[in-house]
């Protein structure tokens, strides 16, 4: 197989540890294996050199494959090009119009996603979610936190709350940097990101909430009284029952739904 070095801007770190990458391949295994699977569409977010790919593809089930870097595109046809169940797409995550991918069919995203642009992609899909199933995603341990945080816990944050009001967080495993090549300076996890069959806030409202959230956690040290003077007055906060003297970090996706409702469109 042709040797490709990770590149920095491209924030490459390939999973290397077979037993991380079975433990991933396992988790698909039964449910590849439904009726209903045969109408998904099972995207690889950035296959890299195709550990993870060969796992997947074990499973008999389609596979596309999206990959940035053009120099990896010819190692990834030369190793699964003659597999009837792969597809490879080069282009940009960030740029891509999932649904068409996907052909529209209800998709499952899996993949080892650069620390740089996990955030920002998270956030594009959640605007496809009616038409995700689920989301697998390895990423920077820190992330996976803030993704799963609750209320009180000092990774709550703006992602916590926007995501939690669309999808249920888990996260499965801790990954060491040494499963990776090159090993990245920071730990790593496997998250399961499954989209609620509705969201805790209203379509409608998400603008709004989306709005609140962001200004409500602009600056962590301020009240909400201070943060939010420019949405709702104090009088308007305390309407709901929320504290004005209370911090960003202490509320509930609930308290922020109730805040929402008194944003103006």
């Amino acid at each position: 197989m042709t040797r490709h070095l990770a590149r920095k801007r491209f924030g490459q770190n390939f999973l290397v540890d077979e037993q991380i990458i079975y433990q991933i391949s396992s988790l698909f295994s039964n449910q590849l294996a439904t009726p209903q699977s045969k109408d998904q569409q099972l995207i690889e977010i950035g296959p890299g050199r195709g550990a993870l790919t060969e796992a997947l593809l074990k499973h008999q089930t389609p596979l596309i494959a999206l990959e940035l870097d053009r120099d990896l595109i010819p190692i990834l046809q030369t190793r699964f090009s003659h597999h009837r169940h792969f597809t490879l797409q080069q282009g940009d995550a960030l740029q891509t119009d999932f649904n068409e991918l996907a052909e529209n069919k209800p998709m499952r995203l899996v993949g080892n996603l650069p620390y740089n642009v996990a955030t920002p992609l998270i956030f594009r899909l959640l605007e496809n979610i009616d038409n995700i199933v689920d989301m697998h995603f390895m990423l920077q341990w820190e992330v996976v936190a803030r993704l799963c945080a609750g209320p009180g816990d000092a990774n709550y944050g703006q992602l916590s709350v926007v995501v939690q009001n669309q999808c249920e967080t888990k996260a499965l495993f801790q990954v060491p940097p040494s499963s990776f090549s090159p090993a990245p300076k920071v730990e790593s996890g496997f998250i399961a990101i499954t989209p609620r069959t509705e969201p805790l806030i209203s379509k409608e409202k998400h603008r709004q909430f989306n709005q609140l959230v962001k200004t409500a956690f602009a600056h962590r040290r301020k009240t909400l009284r201070n943060n939010l003077k420019k949405l709702l007055s104090t009088e308007q906060i305390e309407s709901t029952g929320v504290n004005p003297s209370a911090r960003a970090e202490t509320l509930s996706i609930d308290d922020y739904a109730k805040l929402t409702e008194l944003v103006k469109s």
